[in-house]
């Protein structure tokens, strides 16, 4: 190239972690070498005299823009990230990413490899294929063009993809299927073409679909027995004319600026009780919109602008207390601005419905008879509609001539030209990143990829700092040497220490001690699991720390560090202590609900689920702002006898009930006020809390805790009741399931909120 090209900073940081290292005695010398000639195809010339050959690469330490990780003498994860964004400069012409993969290939056991906005360029290699161990690939924000490879399926154990930011073009292979785990499928902004495979909906694994910003056209497959996809995201395509079929348990529903032209489907709609995002707009839908999807319970964010949808809005349609945004503009609306929605009854929601024919004009309308006439005009349309699969072959690169042709008969074409326009501006901005900002040195395979882009959707993990392996001295440090006196609980083979690291965050460290012989290797699957259960509503593992025997390096001792509460159990704020510091029963919904969101992630947010994990009230701590978290939860290292164990299992019939019931005995507490702490305590007042459900409103609160009689209203207070009883069963058929738990005890919360 002419111009001198600016290094890029993770070169010159592989440069100063690498120069003057010992080479690692347990790497293999070809995995040495693969990484040695990796470093050098990515870096440039004028660099290359400050290198040394024997470098230690397995004990880099590890930072956001490199990270090699490695487990025995094999080398598992390469992460490389580029600082450039999304736009990085284009590496020089003399390096072949065809040479680059090569030397990858000489990677046996690589499980993660991510390759991010570094300016590689060219088709993806064929050599791809020899990555047989591959479960991570993220090669987003580059400029590989050409067509997806066929060797790419050779990856038979891929459970991530993500190819975000480039050039490809072509279609989206209908192998696609044969990735049998495959959990994130992420193309978006490149150039692909066709229709999406109905090959997809056997990708019973998969969570995250994501194609935006492609020229993708045609009806999107049937989706409704993905029933683990909790993100769809086709934004900004030409897909259409009718609403996606999905599973109701969905989190996020993208799919705004392409070609679908129908009606609703409002009541299916309405049956989405997990759906927190919905992003319609700039679309043809027509027919009614259903006010019901304001009070959804999950749901935050709601945009239907830019169509032709009618329906009268009235004055006291009730809302979702957590629904922040609302854009409802340009469509056929006629009625009131519901009183939940106006913006001064919360501050930070935003609320746009111009461009409709509502009464409140503080926004501009249309008069009634503009909506009620074209609301006629378009009852004709479907019928024409709906055979554009050609047409709209023909203008895949011109998705403003599809949408005109949709359109005709729009008077208001002004509204629609100014929304395509923010919409042109929107696609500018920063994408999402599936890969972690601060990489560890723990093979956390999953937790780099899906879990992140999930956690953003589920707000899982919130405020916890990577999971790392930490050092022997650093633990030592936090427990003063694991001193006797700060052993929070013990037993045989474990015990339990309270610390504080050197940045002040307190910690609990649980110290196992193996019976049997186990070398690093062989614990890294168990980790993996541990290091994934992260959720705002579970105490998450931040850390382990391997103490290994020095006869044979076998693990001695396993330090599996935790996040630490001081606020006490949920029981020492419902049952025990002083009245007047017991929560209120506003709080102990909001409690039990959190404990739900806890349960509702060990048995779907990952795979295989986290079943029969014998909860107690006494294993929900409270954090400092009184937010519930689940300490105890069916961990695959066994505290009891230091062993390994398989107690993550996949889910059996009526497995999750266990879960169900013991949560009911933890709803029994909230509500009675007063320990439960046997089986026969159960009985006696869950057939008291039958007899009292069956009357009236005083015999209700007559059995619950003092403290919240006059608190609650009728209808919560019932509503919850009726939930416990159910989740009491004996009959583990007739007990309900987590989702209907969830859904139950938030809509027990929106009973209250206006009492």
């Amino acid at each position: 190239m002419a111009n001198p090209v600016p290094i890029p900073t993770y070169l010159l940081l592989l440069s100063a972690f690498l120069h003057c290292v010992h080479l690692s005695n347990q790497l293999q010398q070809s995995q040495f070498n693969a990484l040695r000639e990796i470093q050098q195809f990515l870096n440039y010339p004028s660099l290359l005299s400050i290198f040394n050959t024997t470098w230690d690469f397995c004990n880099i330490e590890p930072s956001p823009l490199l990270t090699v990780v490695c487990y025995g003498d094999d080398v598992t994860q390469l992460h490389i990230t580029g600082n450039n964004g999304d736009f990085p400069p284009l590496l020089p012409q003399n390096v072949s990413i065809d040479v680059l993969f090569t030397s990858i290939s000489s990677l046996p056991n690589l499980k993660v490899l991510s390759l991010v906005s570094i300016g590689l360029w060219g088709p993806l290699p064929a050599t791809i294929g020899k990555l047989s161990a591959m479960e991570i690939l993220d090669l987003s924000s580059n400029y590989i063009n050409g067509f997806i490879p066929l060797e790419l399926s050779y990856l038979n154990n891929l459970q991530t993809l993500v190819l975000d930011h480039n050039e490809f073009t072509g279609q989206i292979p209908d192998w696609i299927s044969s990735f049998n785990d495959l959990a994130v499928l992420s193309l978006k902004n490149n150039s692909l073409i066709g229709s999406l495979p109905s090959s997809i909906s056997s990708l019973e694994n998969l969570r995250v679909l994501a194609m935006a910003d492609n020229h993708l056209y045609g009806e999107v497959p049937n989706l409704r027995n993905l029933t683990n996809l909790q993100v769809l995201d086709l934004k900004n395509n030409h897909f259409g004319p009718n609403f996606p079929a999905l599973n109701p348990k969905v989190i996020t529903v993208e799919i705004r600026n392409n070609s679908f032209q129908s009606g609703l489907p409002n009541e299916e709609l309405s049956s989405y009780f997990q759906l927190q995002k919905l992003d319609i707009s700039i679309n043809t839908f027509i027919g009614p919109f259903s006010p019901s999807l304001f009070a959804l319970p999950s749901i935050d964010y709601i945009d239907i602008s830019g169509n032709k949808l009618t329906g009268k809005l009235l004055h006291n349609t009730s809302c979702n207390a957590h629904l922040m945004f609302v854009n409802l503009s340009s469509n056929l609306l006629t009625g009131d601005l519901p009183e939940c929605l106006q913006q001064r009854n919360i501050e930070k929601r935003v609320v746009s419905y111009g461009g409709n024919c509502l009464s409140d004009e503080e926004q501009d309308q249309h008069p009634s008879s503009f909506c009620h006439g074209e609301a006629l005009a378009v009852k004709v349309m479907p019928q024409k509609l709906q055979h554009r699969e050609d047409e709209v072959m023909g203008v895949v690169g011109s998705s403003l001539a599809g949408g005109i042709v949709g359109l005709t008969v729009i008077v208001g074409l002004g509204y629609w030209v100014f929304y395509r326009r923010k919409r042109s501006a929107a696609m500018k901005g920063p994408s999402t990143r599936l890969i972690t900002e601060k990489l560890s040195t723990v093979n956390t395979v999953k937790l780099l990829s899906d879990a992140r882009y999930i956690s953003e959707t589920m707000k899982m993990g919130a405020n916890l700092p990577t999971y790392r392996a930490f050092a022997l001295e650093e633990l030592k440090e936090a427990t003063d040497n694991f001193t006797h006196s700060i052993i929070m609980a013990e037993s045989s083979l474990c015990q339990i220490y309270g610390g504080k690291l050197a940045d002040g965050r307190a910690i609990a460290i649980r110290c196992l001690k193996m019976r049997r012989k186990h070398s690093p290797t062989t614990l890294t699957q168990h980790i993996e699991m541990i290091s994934k259960l992260r959720h705002k509503h579970l105490v998450s593992c931040i850390g382990h720390c391997f103490e290994c025997c020095p006869d044979d390096s076998s693990v001695g001792i396993i330090y599996l560090v935790f996040e630490y509460l001081s606020n006490g159990t949920l029981r020492s704020s419902i049952s025990e202590g002083v009245a007047r510091q017991r929560l209120n029963w506003a709080q102990r919904i909001t409690g039990a609900i959190g404990i739900a969101k806890g349960i509702q992630f060990l048995h779907t947010g990952m795979i295989p689920g986290v079943f029969s994990n014998n909860l107690k009230i006494t294993d929900v701590l409270l954090d400092h702002n009184f937010h519930v978290k689940i300490c105890s939860y069916n961990l695959p290292l066994v505290a009891e006898n230091g062993g390994i164990s398989s107690n993550v299992r996949v889910r059996g019939k009526d497995e999750d009930k266990d879960d169900i019931h013991d949560f009911g005995v933890i709803l029994l507490e909230i509500l009675v006020g007063r320990p439960i702490v046997s089986q026969n305590d159960v009985m006696v007042v869950k057939d008291i809390l039958q007899v009292s459900n069956k009357m009236d409103d005083t015999a209700r609160r007559s059995i619950v805790d003092p403290t919240i009689i006059k608190e609650c209203s009728a209808e919560s207070l019932k509503t919850v009741m009726e939930i416990c009883l159910r989740c009491l069963s004996d009959d583990p058929t007739d007990q309900p399931s987590i989702d209907d738990v969830l859904w139950t005890l938030q809509f027990a919360a929106q009973l209250q909120d206006p009492w």
